[in-house]
């Protein structure tokens, strides 16, 4: 991306969809021109183009000062992108399930699919065949650091398995952890054999809680314009800009990514966990009932296991189709499904504060309005606080995480900050709400005045607060409850958004009917109130 450009293009290339923008500088400042987004099969160019012809019939004048008036304006722009791919595959191999269980997380979290592959009690040729497999383009061998008494046995095969497999596979990455990662050790030696640079050495998956391991593994997935990398990089430098902790849950058709990221205050970068999940595809290889089950419960409409199976597949195989009326509904349950996959593969991300700011992204929440992406975020990121919600509508994050240049990037981030995010609006979220026709009363202050409701356990609250304006909202409950800190007042501002401001007395975590049919006339309650139009 040149220094001085009047415009420039964003492209983020997924598995099933590609999205263009079109970013211009407008009075001294980056400011978003249009976005759109369409079937992976065509050509990025041709939707610059068309946001290019929208521009001229929109605003001639600015069309020929960006120098976008004419067609050939857009193959010379400057243009970040981003690419992501279908999660690639490693075989984890470790003496005792004990060992591979921690190995296998890791490697989950840097977005891998995983074969693991544990030689207590297996034959040695069902585990040579499970290396050999062509899709595995990487071994995570590990031990103990030191070896176990129960893995000691076993580790002079397990050096012999992966040594083998790399002298017949040299396209093969080995990666070493724990008690194998000896520079120089006999277990190094015994699988480096001599290719240079084929062998990694990493550190075992309890140091550091496993961010080092997974950060490894991160680095050999995906190229230098990883989509999902990008995605990172780009929420950490957004929570600067913020100066507010921000969290991304993203679905994709391949997969799933969350980030947290935690500003760093003056002068400091901020702090970035990241983690993409396999299994929190909108839906995963290998769907089964379990899966099923994951998204028959978040229904509101009254199909049969079978027909929702073959639905699921339908979309599997034409996912821009089916896309409106039941279509819609079954495509937020089954996001609803992802979402709560990947906080459960996730639990070491809730190890801080809840975010601020809750930020939904991927191009499998396109098909329900703002209002209902509200719900559904709260529905299943259950955390006490009070956050902002927000939509990564033009999917621009993970371009904009490609610019390599830091203090470049934070320059586009903070011109593109009110553009970047569609505003959802504000979700109050209290636990340990005690039973009771009322608990207690909330004051919202705003421009237009004030609103005051009593507050029942177990209901969402719905106040009117439109986007761009903010609020005083203050609580008052008869019991301590817990909303970041437990108290029985609390006083805090809101913003507004699609969905306005969002209070939500439901259960932490949420609690459902056993009974399919309640379940699904409660849900239908919730949602309706947030989805316009809806018959269901």
């Amino acid at each position: 991306m040149s220094s001085e450009p009047r415009a420039f293009a964003a492209v983020d290339r997924g598995t099933a969809t590609v999205a263009a923008s079109l970013i211009g500088r407008v009075a001294g400042h980056w400011r978003l021109l249009g976005a759109t987004a369409a079937p992976i099969s065509v050509d990025p160019d041709a939707l610059l183009e068309r946001l290019r012809g929208r521009l001229v019939e929109a605003d001639p004048p600015l069309a020929k000062q960006l120098g976008l008036a004419d067609p050939e304006g857009v193959a010379d722009l400057p243009r970040v992108g981003c690419e992501t791919t279908a999660p690639p595959e490693i075989a984890v191999v470790g003496a005792t399930a004990r060992v591979a269980a921690p190995l296998a997380e890791a490697a989950t979290g840097a977005g891998w699919r995983v074969h693991r592959v544990v030689l207590d009690g297996a034959s040695i040729l069902s585990s040579a065949a499970a290396l050999a497999n062509p899709r595995v383009s990487a071994i995570l061998a590990g031990a103990g650091d030191p070896p176990g008494a129960d893995e000691r046995p076993l580790l002079a095969d397990l050096t012999a398995l992966v040594g083998a497999t790399t002298e017949r596979r040299p396209d093969v990455v080995a990666v070493l952890s724990g008690g194998l990662a000896d520079p120089g050790g006999r277990y190094e030696a015994a699988i480096a054999s001599d290719r240079p640079g084929a062998t990694l050495l990493a550190p075992s998956p309890t140091v550091g809680g496993g961010g080092p391991l997974r950060e490894l593994l991160d680095s050999l997935r995906g190229g230098e314009a990883d989509g999902r990398r990008g995605l990172a990089v780009a929420t950490g430098t957004l929570a600067g800009v913020l100066g507010r902790r921000v969290e991304v849950v993203e679905v994709g058709q391949a997969a799933g990514v969350r980030v947290v990221a935690t500003p760093g205050g003056p002068g400091r970068d901020a702090t970035v966990a990241s983690a993409v999940v396999a299994e929190a595809a909108l839906l995963p290889r290998g769907f089964g009932e379990p899966h099923l089950d994951s998204v028959v419960g978040w229904l509101t409409i009254p199909l049969d296991r079978l027909r929702v199976r073959d639905r699921l597949r339908e979309l599997a195989v034409s996912p821009w189709g089916d896309a409106a009326g039941e279509g819609a509904l079954l495509r937020l349950a089954a996001v609803r499904g992802a979402v709560r996959r990947l906080l459960e593969a996730t639990p070491w991300m809730d190890a801080g504060p809840a975010p601020d700011v809750l930020v939904a992204a991927g191009g499998a929440w396109s098909v329900a309005p703002g209002p209902a992406i509200a719900l559904a975020l709260a529905d299943v990121v259950r955390r006490p606080g009070v956050r902002a919600l927000g939509l990564d509508h033009a999917r621009l994050l993970a371009p904009l995480g490609t610019i390599e240049d830091p203090d470049e990037r934070r320059r586009v981030i903070t011109d593109l900050r009110d553009e970047l995010l569609v505003p959802l609006g504000t979700v109050v979220m209290p636990a340990g709400l005690r039973g009771g026709r009322s608990v207690g009363r909330i004051e919202v202050r705003g421009a237009a005045g004030s609103t005051e409701l009593d507050l029942v356990p177990g209901g969402l609250e719905l106040v009117d607060l439109p986007p761009g304006e903010r609020a005083v909202v203050e609580l008052r409950f008869r019991d301590p409850v817990t909303l970041g800190p437990k108290a029985r007042h609390f006083a805090v501002e809101a913003t507004g958004g699609l969905g306005g401001l969002l209070v939500d007395l439901r259960d932490v975590p949420l609690r459902l009917p056993e009974r399919l049919e309640r379940r699904r006339d409660l849900l239908t309650a919730w949602q309706a109130a947030l989805w316009s139009g809806l018959d269901r």
